[in-house]
């Protein structure tokens, strides 16, 4: 695993920006195309996440991701699967609370390897994953999300609780450039990001937008 991340962000402290989240894309090729627009927009991290592949695609298209955010210097995470991730060469992966121990995914993928929790709307969860090896910690859904309608809702003082931990923290679920200033405010390192960025009409102009939400927080 590369020791080099957060890469992009400051160079003292944690990573911060955009989040960006791969769609549920079929085709490889455009795939790659889609996600080459938003990194060269400034995207600090790439997932790849497609929960409606099999086991053969998700490989496919993890491995191709890799060369992609490797020349632009942009660590890779793999959604739900550490293994996957530990195959291609991935920066790290992701894991919600169904997809197995962190503490297993860090023992495999070893102290420098990026490893995310899904920590919904409750503190304790992001205290247990800290103590079992987590990166970061993510929060939300904040507001509602096309990907998730029923996510459960978590509440921007999560963001502040979380600091204590002294990992970076995420937030998703329903973030716009419209609201997503109260996020940073609050305590967010990286608003994570699918549709807000992907669905849009021009994906890259989007993500300048997410970003402008780091340049002065304090105003709306």
């Amino acid at each position: 695993m590369p020791s080099s991340w957060p890469r992009r962000g400051p160079p003292h402290g944690p990573p911060r920006g955009l989040y960006a989240i791969t769609p549920d894309e079929a085709d490889t090729a455009r795939l790659l195309a889609r996600a080459a627009t938003v990194l060269d927009a400034g995207a600090a991290w790439l997932q790849y996440r497609n929960k409606h592949a099999d086991a053969g695609l998700r490989h496919e298209q993890a491995l191709a991701l890799l060369p992609l955010c490797r020349a632009r210097a942009v660590p890779l995470i793999v959604n739900d699967d550490w293994r996957l991730a530990a195959r291609i060469g991935a920066d790290g992966a992701h894991l919600g609370e169904d997809d197995g121990e962190l503490a297993a995914a860090r023992a495999a993928l070893g102290p420098d390897a990026i490893l995310g929790a899904s920590c919904y709307d409750d503190i304790a969860l992001a205290r247990a994953a800290a103590a079992q090896g987590a990166s970061y910690v993510a929060f939300g859904a904040f507001f509602p999300s096309p990907t998730k309608p029923n996510a459960r809702r978590a509440a921007p003082e999560l963001l502040q609780q979380a600091a204590t931990l002294g990992l970076p923290r995420v937030a998703i679920g329903g973030i716009t450039p419209d609201n997503a200033r109260s996020l940073v405010r609050a305590g967010a390192d990286l608003l994570a990001v699918i549709s807000g960025v992907f669905d849009a009409p021009d994906p890259a102009a989007a993500a300048r937008a997410y970003l402008s939400c780091f340049e002065d927080p304090s105003h709306e």
